[in-house]
């Protein structure tokens, strides 16, 4: 008999757990049907009004535990601490259930928990376990390759910013240092070429992203004048469209839900970005708001100001997932999710433990950015003092106190969020890793990708991605993609 239930969340083993606010006990139920199903009990606990630092007290089983320092979000309304103990693995010895051959005990509890904050779902997860990954799997070699050092014009990329794979399996490569969009059959094979660079019809200023759009068209930007231009299937030009704004000047990111285009303004100067959502003629559909962006430093050089960005700064992220628009910064591990007219749908958390950066952290991310900006320049006394003068530059911007809780973030098309781990100028790592969310915000598992792929689509059983050899030759391939279960 449930009275007053609070929560409830299916675990992954199909038991369903329930908290019951009018006795303060969490149950956990088999899965068989009503009236015969067994059942467990954990006790549960409040404490009154949260803060961030509240200190939670476990009742469980008669027993008082204990746990400092646990971070809760703030709340003043009543809050039960539903699954808490059990999540941070601290509950007492005492906090066993009762015994049942269907329990295994603490491990098998889920990796998250819902809540709803005044019709906001509020999803926690922990984080998945140390060495564990999800069972899917890339296949042992690209279905598709598309790049060489020489050979055919159409195989040698230079500057392939953006590559999509369309539904008849073509693969359409935005290849930026002619503005041209190549097209190539499943297999790689070169089938055509559109666009080009120029200032006319179906031509393109600084190619930038090619998508999907609307039933079987293309689209692709920047054509002249921050344009968006939509090609048909063919490759036929159709027409232009630009975001309009009397105010503000707004950056196409990402194609959304219906045709419509995320977009960004966020000037140079400024710490903050304005997020909206424009349909397929460039008017706003709807704003997600403002929130915080990189953090600007202007470095007085005398006669002039050089401007950089905080060392390991935030950074605000933003990706179109499924028919929302996901957008977090990486100052927490904390993703917002809003609906496409623009209202808070649900909040996305995963635990993570700050990293404060090192000297060393900060000296490793001076010398890679001075030899990403100085390469090709060789070695002789002018290039030597240009790389010093920038080495004193860098080491005179602000760095952050903690790295950022997440590198970047990526929807697929079977509608899984994608984040993936941040990792320090130091850290010795041989793969990608992410953790990957299922539609509703909750933690699926670990999943790696190589290094150095730089990933620019995720289907169902497909990766696009773009690679760079020690030669510089540039390649973009199409990897399978196994997702067993």
């Amino acid at each position: 008999m449930l009275h007053q239930v609070e929560d409830a969340t299916k675990l992954s083993d199909g038991r369903i757990a329930i908290a019951n606010g009018g006795d303060d006990e969490l149950r956990v139920f088999d899965a068989r049907p009503a009236g015969g199903g067994t059942s467990s009990r954990w006790s549960m606990c409040r404490c009154g009004r949260w803060s961030a630092d509240c200190r939670v007290e476990l009742l469980c089983a008669g027993s008082l535990t204990s746990v400092d320092e646990q971070k809760v979000p703030m709340r003043t309304d009543r809050v039960w601490t539903i699954l808490l103990f059990l999540l941070t693995g601290l509950g007492a010895p005492g906090c066993q259930p009762d015994p049942d051959p269907g329990d295994r005990g603490l491990n098998d509890l889920p990796l998250s928990t819902i809540r709803d904050s005044a019709g906001t779902h509020i999803v926690e997860n922990r984080r998945p376990a140390e060495g564990s990954r999800l069972p899917w799997r890339i296949g042992p070699g690209p279905a598709a390759s598309i790049g060489v050092l020489e050979g055919e014009d159409p195989y040698m990329l230079h500057y392939a910013t953006d590559a999509a794979k369309l539904p008849d399996g073509r693969i359409v490569v935005a290849n930026s240092g002619d503005g041209q969009l190549r097209v190539f059959d499943a297999r790689g094979t070169h089938m055509a070429t559109w666009g080009g660079e120029g200032e006319g019809p179906g031509e393109f200023r600084y190619l930038r992203k090619v998508a999907r759009w609307t039933g079987d068209s293309i689209v692709a930007w920047n054509a002249p004048r921050t344009g968006i231009s939509v090609f048909d299937s063919d490759g036929n030009y159709g027409r232009t469209f630009r975001l309009a704004d009397d105010v503000a000047w707004f950056w196409p990111e990402s194609v959304a839900i219906g045709g419509s285009i995320l977009a960004v303004h966020s000037p140079e100067e400024a710490d903050t970005v304005v997020v909206h959502l424009r349909d397929g003629e460039g008017r706003v559909k709807s704003s997600f708001g403002t929130f915080p962006h990189a953090e600007p430093y202007i470095l007085d050089e005398g006669e002039h100001g050089i401007l950089y960005w905080k060392t390991f700064g935030r950074r605000a992220l933003w990706v179109p997932w499924g028919d929302r628009i996901a957008i977090g910064d990486t100052r927490r591990y904390e993703m917002k999710v809003f609906r496409a007219h623009g209202s808070l749908e649900r909040i996305i958390r995963r635990d993570h433990v700050p990293r404060a950066p090192t000297p060393a952290d900060v000296e490793a991310d001076i010398e890679a950015r001075v030899e990403r900006n100085t390469r090709g320049l060789g070695s002789d006394v002018e290039a030597d003092g240009y790389r010093e003068q920038r080495r004193r530059e860098y080491r005179a911007v602000p760095v952050a106190e903690h790295f950022p809780a997440f590198q970047s973030i990526m929807a697929d098309a079977a509608d899984h969020l994608w984040v993936e781990e941040y990792e320090a100028p130091t850290d010795d790592f041989t793969a990608r890793l992410w953790t990957v969310f299922d539609p509703e915000g909750q933690v699926l598992g670990f999943f790696e990708t190589p290094k150095d792929w730089l990933i620019y689509e995720i289907g169902e059983d497909h990766i696009v991605v773009w690679t760079q050899d020690e030669l510089d030759v540039e390649t973009v391939q199409v990897w399978p993609l196994d997702r067993p279960g």
